[in-house]
């Protein structure tokens, strides 16, 4: 699945989860970005995706992702 479909499929996600319909998704987004987006909502962030895409993160992977550009690379990397 090419980068731009998963960044339609997050959106809904990350509009759902952080309560926020405008939030738009880019490479840079990160945790400091979006109110909300602490350590438990990362937790739920996760599993979310994981279910939404049918993969499995490792908590070290999880742990070294730093934006979500990242994620989607990761994403794609397990499709």
């Amino acid at each position: 699945m090419p980068a731009p479909e998963i960044y339609e499929k997050l959106t809904p996600i990350f509009h759902e989860l952080f309560d926020d319909p405008d939030l738009v998704l880019g490479p840079a987004l990160n945790a400091k970005d979006v109110d909300g987006w602490d350590s438990l909502n990362h937790i739920r962030l996760v599993l979310q995706v994981q279910q939404a895409f049918g993969v499995k993160f490792s908590a070290l992977e999880v742990s070294r992702l730093k934006n979500v550009g990242e994620f989607v690379q990761l994403i794609e990397a397990k499709l």
